[in-house]
């Protein structure tokens, strides 16, 4: 668990089990609606809880944030040969500004360092300039742009950023 205070309010950030698909399917939902008028909207709002236990009994890990006892963030990850590749940050609508995507990455860079880790790897949506800002102001670098082809035909320009830890 990672804690830090913000003011007076308390951010909590725990590692997820198996029985918190439904809660990490939920605060993701609320925060990738601000992209379901997107063309083509995100494939995170097409997820489900199932898809979710599915990924998470493959492997996949999440981070979940919590200010007070409320769920109002979480990032899903796994754990590679080349470093740590994250996906699906997510922090609900009326929380972001606050710093807690911020405080999330935080601890998933903690948590890269203590598995031996030294990079920490993530795609975003070039269309998406909010949160390619956010990860250039901690650090992350754009390596690559592509066009990812989807199954249903869409292509989606994507960069893939960077961080090297320390």
């Amino acid at each position: 668990m990672f804690q830090l205070e913000k003011g007076r309010v308390t951010v909590k950030i725990t590692l997820a089990d198996t029985s918190d698909a439904k809660l990490i399917h939920h605060v993701m939902i609320r925060a990738f609606m601000e992209y379901k008028d997107e063309e083509p909207p995100s494939s995170a709002l097409e997820e489900t809880v199932e898809s979710i236990s599915a990924a998470v009994n493959d492997g996949e890990q999440s981070f979940i944030s919590y200010v007070d006892t409320e769920p109002v963030g979480m990032v899903r990850f796994r754990l590679k040969e080349n470093g740590v590749y994250f996906y699906r940050l997510s922090v609900i609508p009326e929380k972001q500004g606050q710093g807690i995507a911020t405080k999330i990455l935080k601890s998933l860079e903690d948590y890269a360092k203590q598995n031996r880790k030294t990079t920490v790897l993530c795609k975003v949506r070039m269309d998406a300039s909010k949160n390619i800002k956010l990860y250039n102001s901690l650090g992350y670098s754009i390596y690559k742009e592509e066009v990812v082809n989807k199954s249903n035909g869409v292509n989606i320009k994507v960069v893939s950023m960077m961080k090297q830890l320390q």
